[in-house]
């Protein structure tokens, strides 16, 4: 069975305007009607992809297990955290927007997911059900702008052509778990995550180390079926007790390289995901050094490979977004290179790196690995 999909009516569609994601059980979207459909909220470890959420951004309504689009809501003020006033039974969603309902559809007229996934362009990259199901365990979660169009165009046919449709209404009024609560001492501003006893600096880089992430990112690109190198000089690193030269599919040598000299550079990179042989991401980690070495190599790379493809990251706590900011802005790495480095090399919170990978789960090694272009920031 095809759905309709028209190319040509989108009253509603704006390129100028971000489509999120946002995720409902039945029971959320129900609670969210009868409390006057105006606010939608998300959970806390979502914060860095919430940040991003702008007035006027749609947020495309989808309904977990029984799999159906249901309608678009507007975002009308920026991000606001609200954890006394209870919208939701089950948890309590503080990352809130106010919103205004633009389509509604009846849950039996929604729009089957199934029916449109060969239309959208995330889905095409995916090769199982069980896989891009990974992309739909979280929210906000940006759309692309294509995919966005066909989704809202759907939306808009099922109002103008309703097609009813039997649902289990067992898997549609399910409870869900709440999230964890937050740590002790800790409390969430709109800019993120702060001790709530200033005489008691609490911050996430104490209990992570620079060992720990690079061990993430190496794990987590064998997990996506990569092969993965570690920095020349952290080969004989340990986490937890646990060799790096443990983790499959961990080079031994790169690849051949144009010359000796751009080899030394990207041997030194503190994590590289490869794939037949070619390097499609670097990863240079910040943890308590200064941020100008990694960058410095980064920009090395830049000038040397000017055509350069691979994707850039500075993976660092999320206290030093803003250093990471500013030293990329430096007018050094833009001056001499075919295009600023600020450009082309993008920022990782350890915060959204660690939750995303919880929210995939055991999914995480049935993704494409650009599943990182949604948590990544520009500089």
């Amino acid at each position: 069975m095809t759905f309709y999909v028209s190319r040509e009516y989108n009253p509603q569609y704006n390129m100028n305007r971000n489509y999120w994601l946002d995720l409902f059980t039945g029971k959320t979207w129900e609670e969210f009607l009868r409390n006057g459909s105006n606010v939608s909220g998300f959970r806390v470890r979502r914060h860095s992809l919430a940040a991003k959420v702008q007035p006027g951004d749609y947020l495309l309504c989808y309904v977990t297990k029984i799999s159906r689009f249901i309608g678009v809501l507007e975002v009308t003020s920026p991000l606001f955290i609200d954890d006394k006033n209870r919208i939701w039974e089950d948890d309590i969603f503080p990352l809130r927007f106010q919103v205004k309902l633009i389509h509604k559809l009846d849950v039996s007229d929604g729009v089957p997911l199934r029916l449109i996934t060969n239309d959208l362009t995330k889905f095409r990259k995916l090769n199982s059900v069980n896989a891009w199901s990974g992309f739909l365990r979280g929210s906000p979660t940006l759309f692309d702008p294509n995919d966005a169009k066909i989704i809202l165009s759907a939306i808009e046919d099922a109002i103008r052509n309703p097609i009813h449709r039997e649902f289990d209404p067992r898997r549609y009024w399910r409870t869900m778990k709440p999230e964890k609560p937050l740590p002790p001492r800790t409390e969430l501003t709109e800019t993120g995550l702060l001790p709530s006893e200033p005489q008691i600096i609490v911050s996430p880089a104490q209990n992570i180390t620079h060992e720990e992430i690079q061990w993430t990112l190496l794990k987590l690109g064998s997990d996506l079926r990569l092969s993965v190198w570690v920095a020349k000089n952290d080969r004989s690193s340990k986490y937890n007790g646990r060799p790096f030269l443990e983790i499959p599919n961990l080079l031994s040598s790169l690849p051949i390289m144009i010359n000796d000299r751009i080899t030394r550079v990207i041997e030194r990179i503190d994590v590289l995901w490869l794939k037949n042989e070619a390097i499609i991401y670097a990863f240079e980690i910040e943890h308590t050094t200064q941020i100008y070495s990694g960058l410095l190599r980064m920009s090395d790379l830049v000038s040397m490979l000017p055509t350069i493809t691979i994707k850039l990251f500075i993976v660092a706590p999320d206290e030093r977004r803003k250093d990471v900011i500013a030293e990329i802005q430096r007018p050094t790495f833009s001056k001499g290179l075919s295009r600023p480095l600020s450009s082309l090399c993008r920022f990782i919170p350890y915060s959204a790196l660690k939750s995303e990978i919880e929210a995939y789960g055991p999914r995480i090694k049935r993704i494409p690995p650009d599943f990182l272009d949604d948590i990544a920031e520009t500089c």
